[in-house]
């Protein structure tokens, strides 16, 4: 679906490319994550998506096309991005909002969708914030601001969903259930892209990780091949251990006192 092929991007006057020659794909069925400390360059590639920062080398596609080939609201009806950040300079109707999502799919005359139209009743449903439907955008928790944003990707539909650290604000039961949200839109045929420092998370739910480091793969495979001690220790530079999550087998990252003993232990 997605495919990041060698991709380098350099900021001005920057001494080092921010990405340098990173390759992965994004398939549908699947939830990809890239995960790496502060400065690996993970929301920066999302930034290249968006067409926000240009690439300096390599190519980012859609299904064999060229992003650069792709105009803007062709992109839009076909992938939805949750960026990092976002701030409503007028407030709105949280509904109002989320219709927002569809309007790629509306033509420059048609009618504003409805409050009643399905798919925003879906996907207000989804991100669990029916409740909050007439609620007014400067009036939610950070939380919930996020649930909303998430709620509008959802409504604006597609063959892919982009996510840049949409859990942030969140409290661990509505961290889990958009993850789990996520995992499930995977597995209903969705290419789904996820950018989250939450490694152990992450380990639970995703099909493909990829570690970023100073702006280039340090490792990319499944969970299990990824968190590992002799890998995370490197790129985190922080002693830790590495085990199984008791729920689901998936790997687990304990990170341990800096003055500790450091006696990781392999996965068995």
């Amino acid at each position: 679906m997605i495919a990041f092929d060698r991709v380098v991007i350099r900021y001005p006057r920057a001494a080092v490319a921010a990405v340098d020659s990173v390759s992965f794909d994004v398939p549908r069925g699947a939830l990809t994550a890239v995960v790496g400390p502060n400065g690996s360059g993970k929301s920066t590639l999302i930034r290249a998506l968006l067409r926000l920062t240009p690439l300096v080398g390599g190519e980012i596609s859609v299904d064999g096309t060229a992003l650069r080939h792709l105009d803007r609201r062709a992109f839009a009806r076909r992938i939805a991005v949750v960026a990092q950040s976002e701030a409503l300079v007028f407030p709105l109707p949280v509904w109002e909002y989320v219709a927002l999502g569809r309007h790629p799919h509306e033509n420059p005359w048609g009618v504003a969708p409805l409050r009643a139209d399905a798919s925003i009743a879906d996907a207000l449903h989804r991100a669990g914030i029916a409740a909050l439907a007439d609620r007014r955008t400067d009036a939610l928790s950070g939380g919930e601001w996020q649930r909303v944003r998430v709620a509008r990707a959802l409504a604006q539909g597609g063959e892919a969903l982009v996510l840049d650290e949409p859990t942030t604000f969140l409290d661990i039961a509505h961290e889990m259930a958009m993850f789990e949200l996520f995992a499930r839109l995977a597995r209903e045929g969705m290419a789904v892209l996820l950018v989250s420092h939450h490694l152990n998370l992450v380990a639970r739910f995703a099909d493909t990780m990829v570690l970023l480091h100073g702006g280039r793969v340090a490792a990319a495979g499944t969970p299990t091949d990824v968190m590992r001690v002799e890998i995370l220790e490197e790129v985190y530079e922080w002693p830790l251990l590495i085990t199984r999550d008791p729920a689901v087998g998936a790997p687990a990252l304990l990170p341990l006192r800096s003055r500790g003993p450091r006696s990781p232990t392999p996965i068995p």
